[in-house]
């Protein structure tokens, strides 16, 4: 299928950070409002720094969200940033989305976390008010800082209200899931889903230790579990413990396949294992994870897996069920949502 016909096909995003999608343009307004320096001062040039195309690790893909948090400094520009990643999200024909805000960020310019969680949230009903488009606010946390607990508390107090998960993000590396233990218990006790990054900075352990100690019921990216299995000519033919429990368990792996190869988890997309892990059975989603730093949406995405891995239009059909199935967002609206997606994909 041509991008055309990808971009109007209907489509779910499970993990999308708020911080890592913003426009250029409104990155450049906002600076100028606040008086922000930026390392660019024109939007061709401002677009080019944000992509992290060839960055080659995690930390320094990571090293471009300074200043697009930055420039995030009080409630109006966070909810228009919300508002405006719902608007390009439907426009890229996604029609559920749990889209990932760190409002520990944001402590620094004086903002309380509720305020900025709730100016998220306000920023996602107006888009969805305008667009159909469902969204829904996952928070996150940071690994490297010690506030997760903070963070979590903050976002049990949206449970219910559009707040849906908790997360931890960044470095993994140097900085295990397990040192936040407190935090993902104080959002799981307080109604939220736990969803936490590993497997892709780092090798298959942090994602066990994602699951077996911290008990995550989704994991970010998780990508690496590969390194757990055999393959032959490019496919998965034995699976180890870890990889068996992933596969078998039916845990969702949140991929996001431009910024993996982009942090340096793989070569290229060919050399991409989305497609393979698929094939074996794994319950994975396509996502995009930044679409500022990667230079992409959701519908490269599905450019990239059919071109690159494998995938066929009725593949695009069964990961965007996965994510809809693994969402967290309320059930009845997620089962509507996959009648619409059953509908609208072409048979193949």
């Amino acid at each position: 299928m041509d991008t055309t016909s990808l971009r109007a096909l209907p489509k779910a995003e499970l993990h999308v950070h708020l911080d890592g999608g913003l426009r250029v343009e409104t990155v450049l307004e906002l600076a100028a409002g606040y008086g922000y320096v930026l390392p660019a001062a024109d939007a061709d040039s401002l677009r080019t720094w944000f992509h992290r195309g060839r960055s080659g690790s995690l930390p320094r893909y990571l090293e471009a969200f300074e200043h697009t948090v930055g420039v995030m400094r009080d409630a109006e520009a966070c909810r228009r940033v919300a508002y405006e990643a719902g608007i390009d999200l439907a426009a890229d024909g996604v029609v559920y989305a749990e889209v990932r805000l760190g409002p520990g960020l944001h402590v620094p310019f004086g903002m309380a976390r509720e305020e900025v969680i709730e100016a998220v949230l306000d920023g996602f009903a107006a888009a969805q008010a305008e667009t159909g488009t469902v969204l829904y606010a996952i928070v996150t946390a940071l690994r490297q800082m010690d506030d997760s607990a903070a963070v979590a508390r903050a976002a049990v107090r949206f449970a219910g209200s559009g707040v849906v998960a908790f997360d931890l993000a960044g470095p993994e590396a140097g900085y295990p899931a397990d040192d936040h233990l407190e935090a993902c218990r104080i959002a799981s006790e307080g109604g939220l889903g736990l969803t936490i990054h590993g497997g892709e900075g780092d090798g298959p352990h942090s994602i066990w230790r994602a699951l077996a100690i911290c008990r995550a019921q989704r994991i970010g990216h998780g990508v690496r579990i590969v390194e757990d299995t055999t393959m032959v000519d490019g496919e998965i033919v034995a699976l180890g413990a870890l990889a068996r429990r992933v596969r078998d368990h039916r845990v969702p792996l949140e991929i996001a396949p431009t910024s993996n190869v982009q942090t340096g988890a793989f070569a290229d997309l060919a050399s991409h294992p989305l497609g393979a892990l698929h094939r074996a059975g794994f319950n994975v989603s396509l996502n995009t994870d930044n679409r500022l730093m990667s230079g992409i949406d959701l519908t490269h995405e599905f450019a990239a897996a059919t071109n690159h891995m494998g995938l066929s239009v009725a593949d695009l059909a069964s990961v965007t069920l996965n994510a809809l199935r693994a969402g967290f967002g309320d059930w009845n609206v997620r089962r509507r949502l996959r009648g619409a997606v059953r509908a609208a994909y072409p048979a193949h």
